[in-house]
């Protein structure tokens, strides 16, 4: 079933949003752990057009392609760091928030590794891709 192009919609809101995206390039949290992240928002969400854009922007960082075939299973997988792991566990906890309730030691094993700026960016980072993955989604966007 075709659905509305949410864009055609609201094009100034969207915008806004889009603009309020590309500004996470001024972050200091870096953009390859940023894109491993978003990715793995996206396949929890189901959301095939971000799942491929952000699989896209991880390979265009070099990320390799063992390492994003892996994501899926991070948390046995060798191939992520402790601070990778960190960064993954929290964004899982964001994403089921509902079933998690962002829970304590997702936290302290992220202050671990980040200051608290990459911990409000990082979570920003995955706010907006839960966004961008419900939007998506939810109008079926197509492919990337």
């Amino acid at each position: 079933m075709k659905r509305i192009d949410y864009f055609q919609a609201k094009p100034e809101f969207i915008t806004q949003l889009r603009k309020l995206t590309k500004s996470q390039e001024n972050f200091t949290l870096e953009a390859r752990l940023r894109a491993l992240v978003e990715t793995r928002v996206s396949q929890i969400n189901g959301c095939v057009y971000c799942t491929e854009l952000h699989l896209r922007e991880a390979r265009a960082l070099s990320e390799s392609q063992q390492r994003l075939d892996m994501l899926p299973v991070w948390q046995e997988s060798p191939l992520f760091d402790a601070r990778e792991k960190a960064a993954l566990a929290w964004a899982e906890s964001l994403t089921l928030i509902a079933e998690t309730h962002a829970a304590d030691p997702a936290y302290l094993a992220l202050q671990k590794h980040f200051s608290d700026e990459e911990i409000v960016e990082l979570s920003l980072s995955i706010s907006l891709a839960n966004f961008w993955n419900r939007m998506a989604g939810g109008f079926r966007k197509a492919s990337a």
